[in-house]
């Protein structure tokens, strides 16, 4: 593609990145703090985190200020800063099933072991707008939370303590209901030579570098490619197993010590493990259920169940949609590359278009008026 240079324009430049903060300022009210965006805007602060593959919700919180709210141009920051931070060690894989769970549902069982717990969500209320948030004061909030931690069902969810359940696919397993191919490359631990930020990614692409980039993904992009395969897309309708929200250990080996493993700290993520049949399979002799899997930085559960729906529909033996193509849906769901992409046709292209006006006229002319 050809640019044209723009000269002269460094003023109005300068004069643009002003009016930014002039229009995110000029109504006159108190500027927004960075810990309030981390504390009530919780679920656009870890879509961020995710997108701009991350963890740190106050760089993510101070991105959502400085991009006005827009969670792509957020993320955008995030991830341009993390390529500038040193990377020391690789963490040893997540074991999820010492997460510290503050939600878990499974849509595949009534009576899942160890019961449902809804945990933070509004799946279970209308969508009606709460005009008395328009009112909302620090007085109001600190009432609320008074009153909450010192209520009879706080009182009892303290005492239970950390919760811990069953994994529902660990049953499923059990029972010889679920799929067990060779997890020998699921089971290596992840490093450089998998890692899609040091190297570009390659098809048939490795299954931690799939998931990579899912993780990576843009919510709203991994959820268009799964709404496909629901919508027929697809050879697989698949079935919620297991959804949880909670913290899980960070551990990586011990910088002095060989062999010994250290916990750096904790992070929120969401995990869903969604259940189906593939089509293509029901004349196997011996049915079962196959797996997909997903997990994200923090509290998405849209983004991991697509991904999880997404996971399985890739594997496909005979691919038919678009979101059964590996390569196409990885390289269409970088929220970045996509965006930036886009907002690439904002550039002056004025050397390209002025050709095809060129061309466009020649062959009128070739042709001649119309009758």
């Amino acid at each position: 593609m050809a640019y044209a240079a723009v000269r002269g324009g460094r003023r109005a430049i300068q004069e643009a990145n002003r009016l930014l903060d002039y229009y995110r300022l000029k109504g006159g009210s108190v500027p927004i703090e960075v810990r309030q965006i981390r504390d009530q805007m919780r679920l656009a602060v870890d879509q961020v985190m995710g997108e701009g593959s991350l963890y740190d919700p106050d760089l993510a919180a101070l991105a959502l200020k400085q991009a006005e709210g827009d969670t792509l141009e957020a993320a955008f920051l995030l991830r341009a800063f993390r390529s500038t931070v040193p990377r020391n060690q690789y963490s040893l894989a997540v074991d999820t099933s010492r997460m510290r769970v503050i939600r878990r549902i499974s849509a595949a069982f009534k009576d899942v072991p160890g019961g449902q717990f809804l945990g933070p969500t509004r799946d279970y209320t209308q969508r009606l707008l709460r005009f008395e948030l328009m009112e909302e004061t620090e007085e109001r909030a600190r009432e609320f939370l008074k009153k909450y931690v010192e209520g009879d069902e706080w009182k009892e969810l303290e005492a239970q303590g950390p919760l811990d359940f069953p994994k529902m696919i660990d049953w499923l397993r059990a029972k010889g209901l679920l799929e067990n191919p060779d997890a020998a490359e699921g089971q290596r631990e992840p490093g450089p030579i998998d890692d899609i930020t040091r190297r570009s990614i390659s098809f048939p692409a490795s299954r931690s570098m799939r998931m990579q980039a899912l993780a990576r993904g843009e919510t709203g992009a991994l959820l268009a490619f799964a709404y496909s395969v629901a919508r027929g897309y697809g050879a697989i309708h698949p079935t919620l197993g297991e959804l949880r929200v909670g913290y899980v250990p960070v551990l990586v080996p011990h910088p002095l010590h060989s062999g010994e493993v250290i916990t750096i700290g904790e992070v929120l993520v969401t995990e869903a493990e969604v259940v189906a049949r593939m089509r293509e399979r029901t004349d196997q002799l011996e049915a079962k259920f196959s797996l997909g899997y997903g997990l994200c930085f923090g509290h998405n559960e849209i983004k991991a169940i697509a991904m999880a729906a997404l996971d399985r529909a890739m594997v496909s033996e005979n691919p038919q949609a678009p979101a059964e193509d590996e390569e196409f849906v990885l390289y269409h769901i970088d929220g970045i590359e996509s965006s930036g992409f886009v907002a690439h046709w904002k550039l002056p292209h004025y050397v390209d278009f002025q050709a095809e006006m060129i061309r466009v006229r020649s062959i009128q002319r070739q042709r001649g008026p119309r009758a």
